[in-house]
């Protein structure tokens, strides 16, 4: 199956700060960009200002939008990614969502190892560190550094007073290099207008090397883009700054068509349930207690699950698949196996399990439910725990997507769980939250200000070069109608 290049879509930020007390109403029509030909009204131009000074004083915190790419499929490629901006002038980066890691980083000038062109259909470039007018070293003695060597992300080099890196991924890919400052830019909303070239300082990781897979040129991107909670994750740099809130959230749409919603802020949504992360942590650990299949829960004893320095189970975005605890996989395996045994032939393809079908898997196979602590339970559709392979005659052979990492008790939920559901990483609340969800459709954020108001945009899909409707929205305190565009993308087998 050809890979689809998505719609780059526009990074959409609210920045407000609110000075009205009490709700009020607001009619946005957004835009692109202005059009070269188009001579910008003095009040534009104020506005514009008015949002860059309140970001700089730090006085609220809004909310980032990001162009979501690819798809969880394998068999397509398997990974979803994003664009950011980086330096001055702003260059594009494409770059793999991934929570299993903290650091941003992208390949740099001169790097060893780094691919020069994708299968994504996708620019790749190289961040040179001279052609940025804002782009500075990072220092062994710069604090910053400093939160990357207490996380394990950053190495001190004493001989040249440099703050470097090195990350090894479970893939066995890799890759080195050197700590950068410069500006990410984005895209923000206020007054009515979508407001460009909002910018704010972040250290990433500049790579200089490159390893294993990371170094192929089927589905390569830039780099990755670390959304983990430590000291030096992006998210953690802009909250700490003010600009954006301390959570994130996510819907990756799991159709032919891929694509997604990734936001700095927490969509709202009444059907999402939460579960708090295990404390102390590196990865996002959750503590699951149980799997139930058809409604019986499995004869797994729940030690199985538990949060050890090498078992528990991880949120990874930057997983294609799933993988189950040694102890897990064989009951889990054997009950579905069992319930659709009167209905479908079982077969084994390279290792894996798997069943010839010539009806819809959704009116054969068992409803699954992953029970978490604090009584919110994931339940996952045929189609969140089963990978179409191919077909044999007028048969699909459609596989279990959950592997078993042999000899390990880790369990790890990927791509294919995690698609066609909202994702909340709540760090502030140590929580993280999931509801099923058509991502296609849009959804509303809220990011809480330092002055403890809530400010709202409503995500919704928009057809390439097209502008919202000139209609009032109003929602609690502030209502905004904001475009967040849905992308295509392609996914790794990679797990972290």
């Amino acid at each position: 199956m050809a890979f689809s290049a998505g719609i780059l879509i526009a990074g959409v930020m609210l920045l407000a700060a609110v000075l009205a007390v009490g709700a009020f109403q607001m009619t946005l029509k957004l835009e692109r960009a202005f059009p070269a030909s188009h001579r910008v009204e003095l009040s534009e131009l104020v506005l514009r200002d008015k949002v860059r000074h309140g970001r700089m004083l730090q006085s609220s915190g809004g909310v980032v939008d990001f162009p979501v790419q690819g798809t969880f499929d394998p068999f397509v490629v398997g990974l979803y990614f994003t664009r950011v901006q980086l330096g001055s002038p702003p260059k594009d980066f494409y770059v793999q969502i991934d929570t299993g890691s903290d650091v941003l980083w992208v390949s740099c000038g001169s790097c060893n190892g780094c691919p020069l062109s994708s299968g994504l259909q996708i620019p790749l470039n190289f961040f040179d560190t001279g052609s940025s007018s804002t782009s500075t070293l990072v220092s062994c003695s710069d604090q910053r550094c400093g939160l990357g060597v207490q996380s394990a992300d950053s190495i001190c080099s004493t001989q040249n007073n440099q703050c470097t890196y090195t990350f090894q991924y479970g893939d066995g890919s890799g890759t080195s290099g050197f700590y950068v400052s410069d500006l990410l830019h984005f895209d923000m909303i206020l007054g009515g207008s979508m407001i460009q070239n909002s910018s704010a300082p972040i250290v990433f990781g500049c790579s200089t090397l490159q390893t294993g897979d990371l170094t192929k040129s089927d589905r390569a991107v830039d780099g990755i883009f670390g959304f983990g909670q430590q000291g030096m994750s992006v998210i953690s740099q802009l909250s700490s700054q003010g600009v954006a809130p301390k959570v994130f959230s996510h819907c990756l749409k799991g159709n032919d068509e891929g694509g997604g919603i990734l936001v700095l802020g927490e969509i709202v949504e009444p059907n999402i349930v939460y579960s708090p992360l295990v404390p102390g942590q590196p990865h996002y650990n959750l503590h699951l207690q149980s799997i139930s299949v058809n409604g019986q829960i499995l004869p797994i004893d729940s030690a199985v699950f538990a949060t050890s320095s090498n078992r528990g189970t991880i949120i990874d975005s930057g997983t294609t698949l799933a993988y189950l605890a040694e102890e897990a996989y064989d009951p889990f395996v054997d009950a579905i196996t069992t319930a659709v045994s009167q209905s479908v032939r079982p077969v084994l393809s390279k290792g894996n399990q798997c069943y010839l079908i010539t009806t819809s898997v959704a009116d054969i196979f068992p409803q699954v439910s992953l029970n978490f602590a604090g009584g919110a339970s994931m339940v996952l559709g045929p189609q969140e725990y089963l990978v179409q392979q191919n077909s044999i005659g007028s048969a699909a052979v459609w596989c279990i997507g959950f592997q078993k990492i042999q000899g390990q008790s880790i369990t790890i939920l990927g791509d294919v769980v995690l698609k066609d559901k909202i994702f909340v990483y709540d760090l502030g609340g140590q929580r993280i939250g999931w509801a099923n969800y058509d991502c296609s459709m849009s959804v509303n954020v809220s990011a809480t200000s330092r002055t403890g108001r809530s400010e709202y945009v409503n995500a919704g899909q928009l057809s390439d070069g097209s502008s919202i409707h000139n209609e009032p929205y109003t929602l609690l305190l502030v209502s905004i109608m904001a475009s967040i565009l849905h992308v295509t993308f392609p996914s790794i087998f990679q797990f972290l």
